[in-house]
Formats: C-alpha cells, structure tokens, sequence
C-alpha cells in the first residue's frame, strides 16, 4: 500500500505539470505507476512472491468497478433517452472507430510480412491482433483473441497489448486535451450545445418523489454497493461463439460492461418501490475519482513490469497506427457526417475506444459529467465490435 500511495502523491504532482496549457492530468499517475513497474516490479515480486501480481489485479479491478459503476450512475438519468433519440448515430460512430481500426491492423499485416519481413505469419498476426486490443485499451478483445489463437501464439498476443496500451491509453488522453484547444473551442458554448443534445432526455423523479423515499444510507454506499454486485454478476455471463460452448471461445460484457450496464439502469429507474437506489452526488464524485485513480495504479504497474523486456520499436509504431488512424478518422466523421458538437463527439469516441481513462481526463477537461451519457451510448457497440473483429482477424490472416 505504501507503493500505492506513493506512486498517487508522485502522479498527481506530474500531471499538474502544463506545457503549452497540456498537462498528463491522472495519466500522470499512469506514467509514474509504469516506470515504477519497470524499475521495481521484480524486486517488489521477490519481497512478495505470489502476492504482489494478485494484489495489483485487486487494485486495478477495485478501481474499475467504482470509476464505471459511477459513471454509470451518473448518466444513467440521461442515457436512454439520448440513446433512443440518437441511436443511429451512436451505433454507426462505434462501428466505423473499430472497423478502422481492424482495417489499419490489416495495413500492419501486410506491411510487416511484406516490407519487414516477417516470416511467421501466424505468430505476427497474433502479434498484431493483440496490439489492436491494447491500442483500444480493450480487455474484452485482449482475452477474446488470446482464447481464439493456437495456444503457442498467447504469449505474442500478450506482448502486443502490453507493447500498444501504454500509448493507447496516454495518446487518447492527450486527444482529449489537444482537440479543444486546435479548436479555439469556447467549452462554456460547447457544454450548452451537449445540454442541448440531451434535453428531453433525463428521466429523474420529482423531487417530491425523491425527499418520500427511503434511503438505504445516508450516502447511499449501499445502493452503490448493489448496483456494483449485480454488474459483478452480468459480466460473469458467459455467451458461446463457437460450436464447443463455454469450454470455447465465449463473448461476455466483463466487470466493465456488467457495472456501466447494472448502474445505468439503476441511475435510469433511480428506485425500488419506496427504496431510494441513487447514491448522492458527492458520493459519486468521490468514487470516480478515487477508482479511476486506482486503476491506472494497477494497470500501469503491471504493464511497465512486462514493457522492458517485451518492447520492440516497429511494434510500438505499429501501436502508434492503430491508435491514432481510427481516433482521427473516427473524430472527422463525428464531427462533419454526424454533426456531433465537440463535446458529444469527444465523449462518443472514449466509447468508441471503450477507454476509461480518457473519460476521466475529458470530464476534468469539459468540465461536465453529461459527456459520460455519450461515453456510455458507443460503449456496449463497441466492445462487442472490437471482440468479433480481433477473432475475425485471426480466421482470416
């Protein structure tokens, strides 16, 4: 815990660090956790043996759980509505993201074996495949395509998310700072704009609905604590792809998709019968922040203990592609085909790339939670596209 806590204080400090008004924000703590990785891991795993890798997870999926289940919250009172009003659009926004991204990762096949002479095929596919599911900071594609390739190609598809997450994760981030600013956006304009997207949408109850219910506990850690229990569950459902059933390659919403998913509709519904299932706001606050802290601690860490020894540069720039190409043309069609304001289409695509902790950095940057509801219409698009896409690759190359 003490490496925690340090690895935060340390992060924090480096994200408030602005160079030409752009700063790391809580990525900071992601930099600070992977050097820390890459520098400490083994010696802390040799203090700890089969400790620290268990306790890391523990971090990572406890910080998931809380940012998610709270995002989830939070939009859950405009979501449905917005989504119903832009379904289309949403869907049709996800799909372009992922498929631009499968197709670059064609690019990279064919230019590997064919320009830097990569001879075995399978292995670089798999090498390829798990670079797209790390340049999507995708968890889903990363075990869906571990399950579908021969069981000698894991270790590659290991290697390419490793390789491609770190800039996954810190490109996206910087996207959702850059943007704005390329723009000359006036983000008081753009936060009436998105308000505007979802006016009609939000379906809270009277407040003298509300003040009748009853409350679980005062700071509704309760209700909070149920909605993440039954998102636990829903993404523990497992859906058979292939002719071997469960034992096979199987699809399921994962703790990520399970708790946005349960606490959308608990912040839809806000109640059961008389019970009051919304936590307060300042509640919700505190646990976005604190989770999506923790995550970045127990993801950073454990890929910087693997960056090292796995890094190789063509990889990496392999992963700077298919970060970049489906983000940019992802950002281009939002904003002139869809006609998605700046904010609604920047929240769009950190659910478009199913990234956590671009959300977290385009909040603090928009200043408004609303960009959550767009965050959470292309998600559950998205993460069942980018699962058939990396297996499709597989098959096929």
């Amino acid at each position: 815990m003490f490496s925690v806590f340090a690895i935060i204080a340390v992060g924090f400090a480096l994200g408030r660090i602005k160079v030409k008004g752009i700063s790391l924000g809580d990525s900071g703590v992601f930099i600070v956790a992977l050097l820390f990785g890459c520098l400490f891991y083994k010696d802390l795993e040799a203090q700890l043996p089969a400790y620290t890798e268990k306790a890391l997870k523990i971090v990572e999926n406890l910080g998931l759980i809380l940012f998610v289940t709270s995002v989830g919250f939070i939009a859950g009172p405009k979501f449905f509505g917005n989504f119903k009003k832009n379904f289309k659009s949403y869907v049709v926004l996800a799909l372009v993201v992922v498929l631009m991204g499968g197709l670059t990762a064609v690019g990279c096949i064919f230019f590997g074996r064919g320009v830097m002479g990569e001879t075995n095929h399978e292995e670089f596919t798999a090498m390829v495949v798990g670079l797209l599911s790390g340049a999507l900071t995708s968890t889903p594609a990363f075990s869906a395509a571990k399950a579908t390739v021969d069981a000698s190609y894991e270790g590659a598809v290991s290697v390419g998310h490793g390789i491609a997450y770190i800039f996954g994760v810190v490109g996206i981030v910087l996207f959702m700072q850059i943007i704005p600013k390329l723009s000359r956006a006036d983000m008081d304009l753009e936060r009436q704009k998105l308000a505007q997207t979802f006016a009609g949408a939000e379906t809270e109850p009277k407040t003298e609905k509300k003040r009748s219910l009853l409350n679980i506990d005062s700071h509704g850690f309760g209700s909070f604590a149920l909605a993440a229990i039954v998102g636990v569950f829903v993404g523990m459902i497992k859906i058979p792809l292939t002719a071997q059933g469960l034992s096979g390659t199987c699809f399921s919403l994962t703790t990520t998709g399970g708790c946005l998913l349960s606490s959308l509709v608990f912040g839809h519904f806000a109640h059961i019968g008389p019970i009051n299932v919304t936590p307060e706001e300042s509640t919700l606050k505190i646990f976005k922040a604190m989770g999506l802290t923790f995550f970045l601690v127990g993801a950073g860490v454990a890929g910087g203990a693997e960056f090292v020894e796995l890094f190789k540069f063509s990889y990496f720039i392999y992963g700077v592609v298919m970060t970049t190409v489906p983000l940019t043309v992802g950002f281009i069609f939002a904003k002139y085909v869809l006609k998605f304001s700046l904010l609604n289409n920047l929240g769009s695509l950190t659910g478009a790339r199913t990234s956590t902790p671009a959300l977290g950095m385009l909040i603090s940057v928009a200043k408004t939670d609303d960009v959550a509801t767009a965050y959470a219409a292309t998600y559950p698009v998205a993460l069942i596209a980018v699962v058939l896409v990396s297996q499709l690759l597989i098959v096929l190359f």
